[in-house]
């Protein structure tokens, strides 16, 4: 299982915290493929190249591995003020 969570902005537009996956994905570019398909509010989200993403609280990329137990988090760039 992985259990995919989502921050700020992305979490407003997806409508939910987080969800938990039964699936293998063998790398961050698989999960993020996987979750465009489900609609096109998600597609248009997971299309965003900008959008970080972090594995079990390490900022990560595409290629990053993934294996059963895995947390992923998603959100937008962060500014400071």
């Amino acid at each position: 299982m992985i259990k995919v969570v989502f921050f700020a902005r992305v979490r407003e537009q997806l409508g939910m915290d987080e969800l938990a996956l039964q699936a293998e994905f063998a790398d961050v570019s698989s999960l993020r493929a996987h979750l465009a398909k489900r609609n096109d509010t998600w597609a248009r989200v997971f299309a965003d190249h900008n959008l970080l993403v972090a594995v079990n609280h390490e900022m990560a990329s595409s290629a990053t591995a993934l294996t059963s137990g895995d947390e992923v988090a998603f959100f937008p760039p962060v500014t400071g003020g």
